[in-house]
């Protein structure tokens, strides 16, 4: 199974990123073969509008099958819940701390969006 992180880094240390569609990247962390690969998401930095549908978008086409975020809004979490994947929410500080307690089962599926729209 593949689990997403949003980051603005490129390892395990770096930083979760609070934001779903406007992170700079992503990292793509497969639970099989305890690998990961970086996703650049600088197209959707900018964007005026739909950043983090397209976003959602990317990561269902990604084989990832779970999230682990601070925060997702409704469309983008509707377009992730509509292709099977799981959103987790989480304040812990770096991609590894996030990854840890998503492999003890201590992160909780979540069950709507938990921002507004256009948040940044």
């Amino acid at each position: 199974m593949k689990v997403a992180f949003t980051t603005s880094g490129q390892t395990l240390d770096a930083p979760l990123d609070s934001r779903f569609g406007r992170a700079p990247r992503f990292i793509v962390y497969d639970m099989e073969s305890d690998t990961f690969e970086v996703v650049d998401n600088h197209q959707n930095l900018n964007a005026v509008q739909g950043a983090g549908i397209q976003e959602a978008e990317a990561l269902a086409r990604s084989s990832a099958r779970s999230l682990v975020t601070g925060h997702c809004g409704p469309k983008a979490f509707r377009v992730l819940m509509d292709a099977g994947v799981k959103v987790y929410y989480t304040y812990l500080s770096t991609i590894a701390e996030a990854l840890e307690a998503f492999r003890a089962g201590k992160l909780i599926p979540a069950d709507s969006a938990d921002v507004e729209g256009h948040w940044i």
